[in-house]
């Protein structure tokens, strides 16, 4: 047939015909794409060409197997051509006038059905070619088989038909012409052109050349085996792929092969991005499909706790024709996420194992970022658990939970915490006093996620965490150490009377004032009553407008304090009720309470009446 045959006329696949009206405002995102489409066509053409020379000896050499690209601004012209395996008639009414009914997807199952060698190969010779369109006004393919001597021209303006005539190619390959739109013609120019390439196709595994110049590495770094890479060359793709100036802290680099493949190159930086808390949490791994650049935004492939990540993941098994936003919906995108996430945990909780003081230096920088997976990844929470380090009152240095349970005292029941804004603050409050005397280890817990992920996690290893600034402090039943036994702590005064005074004083503005066990040198503190929101959480709240206001605190007294003891006495002998000095002290007592959390006194001014009419008594005045 084919010496007979003159020019055809074809009309598409109803499917095609529905794809062209669509595909420029639904199936992609960016209009640029179109090259990426186009030259993974070309690249995938050449690895088909590679990989059948292997067995068929009549073929052409596959060596300088290369994706040319032409531009000629004057016709407004672009032209992607390769030297791969081509097509011949029958090749083009079957993958350009229908939707993927052969191209890679059949050619994949022909390898499998020979039982041969995978090899790589890149997209579906189908929907991806069609994107042209969103370009160009009419597509001319002009395309020889290896192995054949005729050449044939494929040629549509995109609007329902296609012809198919005999041409004149020299060698096997595909040339594919764009005659680019109106809108379209920055798509002919040099600087735009390389652009997209080094965008798009830097790790396409064939030269991408434009005259001369070859646009691209022709090598992706993750395809090679770890052990035939440096450390300097992996240092050297960090930076040019993240466009980072430092040294990658931790490289790592796997291959999973089985029912969904794909690879994986990541890289944890030394030091921390300057967007890590960028309310938009975008990751900056890039998504690869066979070498072919996808995305680095998708918040599919690296879970937002983890975006302090950088570099690439890269699978054969993903369709290459799907837009960003269809990438929600991929289901094989899903179980590449967790499978990279598991790995990373993994990953890293070799580190803090084997090198415990440079985890610390991980932990420093990106902690609080990986904390956030505590709420937000319920399957591998107790993993993320394991690897969180915290700082407390035992020493300088970070510790786990694990250890923590170790070191807990005789009678320790509970994993205590105070959390705040600031470590070093923290470790100076009025509430650590009773602990500290007691050789109880408190975590000292400073980053804004603390609060939220101890909603989702009420306990370690079976021990409750409970926060100091909430409840009783319920120390009795904890063994102190010798060299921290209450032996020499002064004897407890009756507060009965200065708590009832107190309570009279301040009124609903606290909602009960009572001894504490908790304090040893300062005289009073505020805690929040069990039930009730802790200290921490009410603030991040009111601050982020989630909370007007919060319920009213108790106000603890120190029984051994110089002061309060004072005052105990002078509120017994005030039968009345009417001592001014006792009245002005309960508003005092209250708002120095308010200030050692870093809070103001209710009404400054009235504050500083009462202390000045307190310190005339005390001098005399």
């Amino acid at each position: 047939m084919a010496e007979t045959l003159e020019k055809e006329t074809f009309s598409f696949q109803t499917e095609v015909g529905q794809l062209l009206e669509i595909v420029a405002g639904s199936l992609y995102s960016n209009r640029e794409v179109f090259l990426r489409e186009l030259v993974s066509n070309a690249s995938d053409a050449c690895d088909k060409l590679r990989y059948a020379a292997l067995t068929d000896t009549g073929l052409a050499s596959a060596e300088d197997l290369a994706v040319t690209l032409e531009i000629d601004g004057g016709t407004r012209t672009l032209s992607i051509a390769d030297n791969g395996i081509g097509m011949n008639h029958a090749d083009l009414l079957e993958t350009l006038g229908t939707i993927a009914k052969s191209g890679t997807g059949a050619f994949i199952e022909a390898l499998k059905a020979e039982e041969k060698d995978q090899v790589g190969l890149i997209g579906q010779f189908g929907v991806g070619f069609y994107s042209a369109f969103m370009v160009a006004d009419r597509v001319d393919v002009i395309t020889r088989k290896a192995g054949e001597t005729e050449a044939w021209l494929w040629s549509s303006d995109g609007k329902g038909a296609f012809s198919v005539e005999r041409a004149d190619r020299d060698s096997n390959g595909t040339t594919v012409t764009l005659h680019l739109k109106g809108d379209a013609a920055e798509f002919a120019e040099d600087a735009r052109v390389k652009h997209i390439i080094k965008t798009y196709s830097e790790h396409i595994s064939f030269p991408i050349k434009l005259g001369d110049e070859t646009l691209n590495s022709a090598e992706a770094l993750w395809t090679r085996p770890a052990k035939d890479i440096s450390e300097e060359q992996y240092g050297k793709f960090y930076r040019h792929s993240s466009h980072a100036f430092d040294a990658p802290w931790h490289v790592m680099h796997n291959k999973v092969e089985g029912t969904l493949n794909h690879t994986s190159l990541l890289f944890v930086p030394s030091t921390p991005p300057f967007d890590l808390f960028d309310a938009e949490r975008k990751s900056h791994v890039q998504l690869y499909v066979n070498r072919v650049f996808i995305t680095e935004t998708t918040t599919d492939l690296i879970p937002a706790y983890l975006r302090f990540l950088r570099g690439v993941v890269d699978s054969q098994d993903l369709s290459l024709n799907v837009s960003r936003e269809m990438l929600q919906s991929d289901p094989k995108l899903a179980q590449i996420k967790k499978q990279v996430s598991k790995k990373v945990l993994s990953e890293l909780k070799k580190k803090a194992t084997k090198a415990a003081d440079d985890y610390t230096q991980f932990w420093r920088n990106f902690g609080a970022v990986l904390k956030e997976g505590l709420v937000e990844d319920p399957l591998l929470r107790d993993r993320i658990l394991e690897l969180c380090r915290f700082d407390t009152t035992g020493d300088d240095a970070l510790t786990s939970l694990s250890d923590y349970v170790e070191r807990m005292k005789e009678g320790q029941e509970a994993i205590y915490y105070i959390a705040g804004e600031d470590a070093g603050r923290l470790a100076k409050s009025p509430h650590l006093e009773g602990f500290g005397a007691k050789g109880v280890e408190v975590l000292l817990l400073s980053d804004h996620v603390d609060e939220f992920w101890m909603q989702h996690i009420t306990e370690f290893d079976g021990k409750p965490f409970k926060s100091i600034t909430r409840g009783t402090a319920d120390l009795d039943q904890v063994k102190a150490d010798d060299q921290t036994d209450d032996q020499d702590k002064p004897d407890e005064v009756d507060l009965s009377a200065l708590i009832g005074v107190i309570k009279v004083e301040l009124g609903e503005t606290v909602k009960d004032v009572r001894q504490s066990k908790r304090l040893t040198s300062s005289p009073v503190c505020l805690i929040a009553d069990d039930g009730d929101m802790d200290v921490n959480l009410e603030r991040l709240l009111k601050r982020h407008g989630q909370l007007q206001d919060g319920a009213p605190r108790v106000l603890e007294l120190n029984p051994t304090h110089a002061v309060i003891t004072k005052l105990a006495e002078r509120a017994k002998l005030d039968v009345a009720g009417s001592d001014e000095l006792l009245s002005d002290a309960a508003h005092i007592l209250f708002d120095q309470a308010r200030i050692i959390e870093g809070e103001t006194p209710k009404d400054p001014s009235d504050f500083a009446r009462r202390l000045g009419s307190l310190m005339a008594q005390a001098f005399g005045v």
